[in-house]
Formats: C-alpha cells, sequence, structure tokens
C-alpha cells in the first residue's frame, strides 16, 4: 500500500528536558506539534517507520540504509547518557528497498556504516514516538551530496517498497532549518536565513513540494540549513499524489529554525510528477543562463567541454575581446553543478602570454586537476555553472581590519606556505571566516605568524 503519512520535524536537543532543564519551554510551540504528530502517528498505527536523518551516515555519491537486526544510542554527547533510544530495523523492508533502488538505478544500500549508533536526528522523534507507537519498526536512511532529483527518486523507491510489501509505513523527515537566524545565535546571522525558513515553511503548510525541489542552492548554503534533503525524499514518496499538508508550528528563538508539518496523501494526479518538473525547470535555467554568458565564461566553458570531449586544447578563437587577447592577468576558473562546487583551479599572478590562455589553461585544470574532485564527466557538462574571475593588483595589508570578505579576496601567507580565498563566496560572511579558510587551505595554523594580502576582483557570471 502507499504511504500512510510523514511528519517534516526538527531535531533540537535542548528539546528534551533531560537536556533542557527548562530551556526547552523556549520552544513550547514545537513540544507541542511533536505531541500532536505522535498523536497521528498512532492514528495511523504504522508497521514500519522511514526515519531519513541527516545525522545519519552520509556520502556525496551513495544513500545510505543502516543494516542490522537492532540499533540504539543516548544522549550522551549532550550530558544525558541516562537518555537511551533503542529500535528494531525492519530487515525485510530494508532488503527490498535495497532491491528497488538497484532496478531504478538509485545508488543505495547498506554497505559502508561508519557508525551504527543512533544518531539525535533520529532519536528526537523517536523520543516523542515511542509511547504512541512503541512497536513500529526503523528504517533508517541517510543523506547524500546528490541532486534533488536523486533523492526525490529515493523516496519513489521507498513509497515502491512499501506497495510490494503491502506494508503500513510512515515517513518521518528530520532535518532544522536555517541555523542562521539571529545575530547571537550559535552560527550568527545570515539574510538567507529567515528568506530559506519562510520559504520551506509555506511549502511544508502548502504541500507545495516544487518549491522545495526548486530552492536556491545559494540560499540554502548561506541559509546553513540541515532539513532540505529529508525534505525532498519525503516529497518523492509521494509522486503523482496530491497531499494534505499542515504546518503545525515553525518558531527559532534560538538562531535556528524548526518546523514541524503532518502530509497525508490524497487523490492520484498524473500532473503532479514534481521530480521531473522540477528537473525541467532547472535545465531551464542552466540555458538561460548559457544564453546570457559573457566572453570570459564563453570561452572558459568551450575550453574545458573540448578538452573533455576530445582531450585536447582549444586553440585561441580569432574573434576574441581586446582584454582578453591583450591583456596579461591572474584568473580562477570556478564550476559548480547543483550548486556545490565542482572544480575550482587558478592562478595569483598571470602565467600565459594572454588572460584567453590563462583561462583556457585554468578550465582544464578545473575539470581535470583539482584533487578534491574526480575529472569532469561528459555525461555532467549540461549541469555545468561556471564563473571566472579575474584578480587585480594584490597588495600586503598589516592587519585584518583592512579586509572585507565581500570586496577583497585574501591571500595568507606564511614562509613558502600560502592559502588564498576570492571574495564574496556563499556562506563566508566574516574576514575571520575567510582568513581561517585560507589558513587552512596553505597548511597553516591558526596560532602562526601570518603575512596578509588583499585583491580585488571582476567576477564573470
Amino acid at each position: 500500500m502507499s504511504i500512510l503519512a510523514a511528519a517534516a520535524v526538527p531535531h533540537p536537543p535542548i528539546i528534551l528536558p533531560e537536556v533542557g532543564h527548562g530551556e526547552e519551554a523556549q520552544i513550547q510551540k514545537t513540544i507541542d506539534a511533536f505531541r500532536e504528530v505522535a498523536r497521528r502517528m498512532a492514528e495511523e498505527d504504522p508497521e514500519t517507520l522511514v526515519v531519513i536523518s541527516p545525522h545519519a551516515t552520509m556520502y556525496a555519491d551513495y544513500f545510505h540504509i543502516s543494516p542490522g537486526i537492532k540499533a540504539k544510542g543516548s544522549f550522551a554527547q549532550f550530558r544525558a547518557p541516562q537518555v537511551e533510544i533503542e529500535v528494531s530495523y525492519d530487515q525485510e523492508f530494508v532488503n527490498v528497498l535495497t532491491d528497488v533502488c538497484a532496478e531504478q538505478g538509485i545508488p543505495a544500500g547498506t554497505a559502508s556504516e561508519r557508525n551504527p549508533l543512533l544518531d539525535h536526528g533520529t532519536m528526537i522523534p523517536l523520543y516523542f514516538l515511542r509511547e504512541t507507537v512503541p512497536n513500529v519498526s526503523v528504517v533508517r536512511i541517510g543523506l547524500s551530496g546528490l541532486p534533488a532529483d536523486a533523492h526525490y527518486a529515493l523516496g519513489k523507491a521507498i513509497n515502491k517498497t512499501s506497495k510490494r510489501m503491502g506494508k503500513r509505513v510512515a515517513i518521518i523527515a528530520s532535518g532544522d532549518l536555517s541555523h542562521k537566524l539571529k545575530e547571537d545565535g550559535p552560527y550568527g546571522f545570515n539574510a538567507a536565513g529567515p528568506k530559506f525558513d519562510a520559504i520551506v515553511a509555506e511549502a511544508l503548510g502548502k504541500g507545495d513540494f516544487l518549491s522545495l525541489l526548486d530552492m536556491d542552492p545559494e540560499i540554502a548554503e548561506e541559509a546553513a540549513e540541515c532539513g532540505l534533503r529529508s525534505f525532498w525524499i519525503m516529497s518523492g514518496a509521494f509522486d503523482l499524489r496530491n497531499v494534505s499538508s499542515e504546518l503545525l508550528s515553525y518558531e527559532g528563538p534560538f538562531g535556528v529554525g524548526y518546523g514541524v508539518a503532518w502530509i497525508e496523501p490524497s487523490s492520484v494526479d498524473a500532473e503532479r510528477n514534481l521530480g521531473e518538473k522540477a528537473r525541467e525547470k532547472k535545465m531551464a535555467r542552466l540555458k538561460e543562463r548559457r544564453d546570457n554568458e559573457d566572453a570570459f565564461v564563453q570561452l572558459a566553458r568551450q575550453s574545458l567541454e573540448t578538452f573533455v570531449k576530445t582531450g585536447a586544447q582549444l586553440q585561441i578563437p580569432k574573434d576574441l575581446l581586446p582584454e582578453l587577447r591583450e591583456r596579461r592577468a591572474g584568473a580562477f576558473v570556478s564550476l559548480k553543478k547543483d550548486g556545490h562546487l565542482r572544480g575550482c583551479i587558478g592562478t595569483i599572478m598571470p602565467t600565459c602570454d594572454t588572460l584567453a590562455d590563462e583561462i583556457i589553461q585554468n578550465a582544464v585544470s578545473a575539470c581535470s586537476r583539482d584533487p578534491r574532485f574526480s575529472p569532469v564527466e561528459e555525461d555532467e557538462l549540461d549541469e555545468l555553472v561556471y564563473s571566472v574571475d579575474v584578480l587585480g593588483e594584490i597588495t600586503p595589508i598589516k592587519s585584518p581590519q583592512e579586509l572585507d570578505a565581500r570586496r577583497y579576496g585574501v591571500i595568507v601567507k606564511a614562509d613558502a606556505r600560502q592559502g588564498l580565498l576570492l571574495p564574496n563566496l556563499a556562506g563566508v560572511d566574516t574576514v575571520e571566516e575567510q582568513i581561517a579558510i585560507a589558513r587552512q587551505k596553505g597548511n597553516i595554523d591558526p596560532e602562526e605568524d601570518v603575512q596578509l594580502f588583499r585583491f580585488e576582483v571582476v567576477r564573470h557570471h
């Protein structure tokens, strides 16, 4: 049978009285909403509860499904070791789900478990559900670094498994919203935080899963959220179904957004193929972006695509802008895919006769020689987003007070080691963060004395 219902829930440890010691009273709306979810879940009486958690084992290109018969965990890391949760896993469901994923080409399974203990993203919802559905079996699934359509496909596979087995199955999509709602919160403030939460809260309340799948990845990254991918999987479980959705609560007094929503399926709707619709919208945006690229980005794309398809280096086109043909400058070529970095290589000072040569060389290096990533494959080319940063004059400075994370890039140098970070990067909001990341890139300890340099860039999209 189809999925009975689903709940999107947060997982703040402070919500437990054994951890909060009274502080949990500040999120009483969330507590009340959790209790309402527990009440409704008891009415649904599921045999199996699929719990999707951002804090379960996570891989970049693989969905990990927890193996075994049983698992347990405690809140010892939150100074409450006396609070323990133990579950029985639904091995049969896991086996069938793994088979369904293999049939659908979804990279998912039980291999390579790093930590068998239950994580708090799993345990907190189970804490509230343990009295109302005490005998339910659990399937625990982690997230991945794969795009929205892959997560949506996993949700479809979960639903297909429940149908194949004829089991009563419900879903818990565990995840906090933005972690950057308040200056005095644990992660500070970013304007993307409340914007992200407003979009997600409205989408969950209306059952508008397309808005979740079509979320601007830069907003999600700057908001420092951890629940969006859980909600993507949940959305896929209701593919081709209308839903009745209710936002039970939303609040964020500690600087982190906590949303609770209840979703039930209703009528079949052949037009609600939201995974396909989201992908169509994404590809249309990518095409529009390509159609409006400037000469710098066009050159980088042409260079990279020529190399990936033929293994040869692009010959410099004759009809280039004078700046590309005549100027010498350092340049960085950055690649993104689904909002995530896919490669970035550059030169601080010019190494070629022209800026065009610099871009051609660095585009090839970004797709094939960035040690953080595997080489770009031909089937990825249509989904890559490019930017080219042309560096200005590099100037020594005396202190971090002369920096601005939005305006200036920074070079941190200690002896022969140096690290560079470009300006105006998503998720890097302060000079302190900028310098810390540059130190890491240069393998420079936080305590070491360093020389600081700044530079401006002209960024081409």
